[in-house]
């Protein structure tokens, strides 16, 4: 006969329910893990379409008409001459108001090289597209593409292009996607990302501060942190429009510079749009750092108190040392947000057409977002094309800051540790 079971002693599994229970949690375990897996490869497949549709607009074959040959203007190709041999051509081949014109608002001796040879191409030889052609097509369909240009355009010479060259980052906006560059929304977004992280870096991370070591517990405050929190997920054309309020309208003279001596500005300036950018990322810094502040050892605080430091002492020596990984990580993920926002800037009156790079911050302004919403609107097919290279702008752009404020988060890290 078989042994009785024996009964448990406790309310826990026991024998045969407890083998039960272990499969049951083990093929809950498989099932999880199964879903995590699949979700991680889903957000993989979707990065990798999304990289491959703007390398596959970024590239490929474009059809060219020329009213002018290039070859009738020189012995060599346009873009191995120099600036003087640029402006000569130009100043020979248009009528002498127009030069004078094009003088009286930027002289030939400031402009650049490819600043002189666009207008070359813009203004004598007169080139327009006939069509535009993928990378993939490019590639697997070359030789219909080349007999649907012989049979549409038998003028059209047609070329491989990467809409994406030194070229296209040195210059300013045209209305001709073929010497359109992002030379003046680069600069419009570097000088806007770098005032939003000077004024909101210290003062998200000095209320951080404030609420996580000074503040009581009282009503005064939890009202603070609940709107904080309720702040983080606010929609960013909200932000555009109090911005809009303040900064653009209430504090003109301060956002145009009339207040420090700068004329012929209004409040539509890099500045305004920085503060304005400001605002949306501080709850999200402020939140990121209370976190890794509260990360921090209560021993390394207590172990400061007993050597007889003072609670700033404390703070500045051991609690931000110890946060500061935590606070550059939750900055990156605000600086991310803020490269890519387009809503805010069109309601503080970022331009959709600039040509003037901005010095300084009552410059007006546009930037990379704003020029991709731009082009993307446009119906020309080439306007797509650089519409892709600029996103490719703007990612490189986003992971190099984000690696530098990472190479500094490790090096604190280390110095922490």
């Amino acid at each position: 006969m078989d042994a009785p079971e024996e009964k448990p002693t406790s309310g826990l599994p026991h024998g045969a329910a407890m083998q039960r229970n272990i499969v049951r949690r083990r093929r809950k375990g498989t099932v999880l893990r199964s879903i995590f897996l699949g979700s991680t490869l889903i957000g993989l497949v979707a990065l990798a379409v999304l990289l491959f549709t703007i390398i596959n607009d970024s590239f490929g074959l474009v059809a060219l008409d020329y009213k002018v040959d290039p070859a009738t203007l020189s012995d060599r190709p346009l873009e191995e001459l120099s600036r003087d041999e640029l402006v000569v051509i130009l100043q020979d081949n248009i009528s002498s108001n127009a030069f004078r014109t094009l003088e009286r608002t930027t002289p030939m001796a400031q402009r650049s090289e490819g600043d002189v040879l666009g207008l070359v191409l813009e203004r004598v030889v007169k080139q327009s597209v006939a069509g535009t052609w993928s990378l993939t097509d490019s590639l697997l369909n070359r030789s219909a593409i080349e007999a649907q240009v012989a049979a549409e355009s038998p003028a059209a010479t047609l070329k491989f292009r990467s809409w994406l060259s030194g070229g296209f980052l040195t210059t300013p906006m045209s209305s001709n996607a073929l010497i359109a560059g992002v030379r003046t929304a680069l600069f419009g977004s570097l000088w806007m990302i770098g005032i939003t992280i000077l004024f909101a870096f210290p003062i998200g991370t000095g209320a951080a501060i404030y609420l996580e070591e000074y503040a009581r517990d009282n009503r005064f405050n939890r009202i603070i942190q609940t709107n904080i929190n309720n702040l983080a997920g606010v929609p960013s054309i909200i932000y555009g429009m109090l911005g809009l309020a303040v900064f653009v309208r209430l504090l003109e003279p301060v956002t145009s510079g009339r207040v420090f001596g700068v004329e012929g500005s209004n409040g539509r300036t890099i500045l305004s749009a920085s503060l304005t950018m400001m605002l949306l990322i501080l709850p999200i810094i402020i939140i990121n750092a209370q976190e890794a502040i509260r990360a921090v050892p209560l021993s390394l605080r207590q172990a400061s108190y007993g050597l007889g430091a003072t609670k700033w002492q404390t703070i500045r020596h051991h609690v931000l040392p110890g946060a500061m990984p935590g606070i550059l990580t939750g900055t990156i993920l605000a600086v991310s947000r803020a490269i890519g926002e387009t809503a805010p800037l069109i309601v503080v009156g970022a331009s959709t057409f600039i040509v003037s790079d901005p010095d300084g911050p009552f410059s007006k302004f546009t930037a990379l977002p704003i020029q991709i919403y731009n082009w993307t609107s446009r119906a020309q097919g080439e306007f797509g094309n650089i519409a892709a290279a600029a996103i490719m702008v703007l990612l490189v752009m986003l992971l190099t800051l984000n690696s530098i404020a990472v190479l500094i988060r490790n090096r604190l890290s280390r110095r922490a540790s």
